[in-house]
């Protein structure tokens, strides 16, 4: 037995070959909702980097940072973050300090991965940072990277890139071939690092968590604690079944998903992918279709191309083409207005309006209107208006409930929000519930340990606490 396979064996999983997919794990034991997988550290990780935020390069943290002294370009949090990049960080530095102010400017997240991975390898080599079966440069070699399938202006920019990592590490042997292959292979095999609310810090590479393949309806999810990856069980995981993770946003319709994956070469075949055409079209027409001309009505609209007409599927109205396109169009100028807006107050504004004339349009559990109503919630979120956002954060329940398959941490994550903007208003029994909801949904995607599952059950207890106490007195 090879060393990753004994190394997975432990951890209860198998390492197969899956027709269709190429490698994949295969569940060795059973699993039980909020069970860990598999959680691995990444091989060579770069945070992200804008003109208004830095991060760490040791742990993502973007407050109480110091940059290094030397190179310009490494932050770091503290010296306990420093020390543990230091092996990395000691070959780095003299290699970026070298570099020209202009060439500073050029140094993209993507190209800052490419050179602590190249760095990594080496330090492995010359035994300064030690290999093991889950964590060498073998396992990066073994990741699919799709060469044949790029067309040549990818090509091209990959070996361009390639070249100006040579030009950073002059002093570090380089293979331009290689190099420009394994670009390809962090296109379609790096993944996000998030923090606890999804939000992306970073980039990390994690070549066993990359062998776990796809599903739109997966029976796990990959979460973040700090850099570490970790997958757990969404669902009962029975010994035979594969593991199973999203790569992409699944709130979309299947010909929107299919889109996502493109950048990974496949096409998805999962149960919810190969639905039956009427289901097919009930999902597209609700998901991107129009609203029934009964605001009562919430049935969905199907086209009658030779009379020009929207049909509603459950009352039988219809709505004429012409008077759809009008609105669209309006839909579109509107939102297109939106795009120079800066002042919250303005664009809280200019968001109802849009939200309005929306609701005339879209069906109420279409992606359009749900995304208008998530940036008024963020808006208005922004500006202190709790009750403004709750009446938005709870519009969206319902269609993260149908979008997002339970537990879905977007869905538990949107219910803690919920309970925070309840609790600020004092609606305590209402906070409760919605606390308890997302204590249930998250503890299975989240685990119970984090420091920020520690804040939520802080925040169930005591809105349990005086929940008790109002209904006492």
């Amino acid at each position: 037995m090879e060393p990753l396979e004994r190394a997975l064996s432990a951890e209860g999983l198998t390492l197969s070959a899956i027709p269709g997919k190429g490698r994949g794990l295969i569940a060795d034991k059973n699993f039980f909702p909020g069970d860990v997988v598999i959680c691995q550290e990444p091989y060579a990780s770069s945070p992200s980097k804008t003109s208004t935020e830095l991060r760490c390069d040791g742990c993502f943290a973007s407050a109480g940072l110091k940059k290094c002294s030397q190179c310009r370009i490494a932050w770091y949090c503290g010296s306990a973050c420093q020390k543990s990049e230091w092996k990395l960080h000691q070959l780095e530095c003299p290699a970026l300090s070298s570099l020209r102010e202009d060439r500073k400017k050029m140094l993209t997240p993507t190209l800052r991965l490419m050179i602590r991975l190249v760095l990594r390898r080496k330090l492995q080599d010359t035994g300064v940072i030690p290999k093991t079966a889950t964590d060498n440069y073998d396992l990066v070699a073994a990741l699919a990277s799709h060469m044949s399938d790029l067309d040549e202006k990818q090509l091209l920019l990959y070996a361009q890139m390639a070249n100006l990592i040579k030009m950073i590490l002059p002093s570090v042997e380089v293979d331009l071939r290689e190099i420009t292959e394994n670009f390809s292979k962090l296109s379609c095999n790096a993944h996000s690092i998030c923090d606890d609310q999804l939000r992306p810090l970073g980039t990390g590479l994690y070549p066993v968590i990359s062998i776990i393949n796809h599903s739109c309806r997966p029976n796990s999810v990959l979460v973040f604690e700090g850099r570490i990856a970790v997958v757990r069980a969404m669902q009962p995981i029975h010994k035979g079944d594969e593991i199973l993770i999203s790569y992409i946003e699944i709130a979309a319709t299947t010909e929107t998903r299919q889109e996502y994956l493109k950048q990974y070469f496949f096409t998805c075949s999962c149960l919810r992918c190969i639905k039956n055409p009427l289901e097919e079209l009930k999902e597209n027409a609700i998901l991107e279709g129009y609203r029934c001309k009964d605001h009562k009505c919430i049935g969905y609209l199907f086209y009658e191309a030779k009379e020009k007409k929207f049909t509603c599927q459950v009352c039988g109205l219809s709505r004429d083409e012409y008077g759809i396109n009008r609105i669209a169009k309006e839909v579109s100028t509107k939102r297109a207005s939106l795009a120079s807006t800066v002042n919250p107050s303005e664009a809280s504004l200019l968001y109802r309006n849009l939200e309005l004339l929306e609701l005339k349009l879209f069906h109420p559990h279409s992606i359009n209107l749900l995304r208008t109503r998530e940036t008024l919630l963020k808006i208005l979120m922004e500006l202190n208006d709790w009750r403004g956002a709750l009446t938005y954060c709870w519009l969206t329940i319902p269609v993260y409930q149908r979008l997002y398959q339970s537990p879905h941490p977007m869905l538990g994550l949107q219910y803690y929000t919920c309970g925070k903007l309840e609790w600020i208003l004092e609606q305590t029994e209402n906070a409760l519930k919605s606390f308890t909801e997302a204590a249930e949904i998250l503890r299975i995607t989240h685990g119970i340990s984090t420091p920020f599952m520690k804040e939520l059950f802080s925040k169930l207890e005591e809105a349990r606490a005086e929940d008790y106490y109002k209904q006492s007195a």
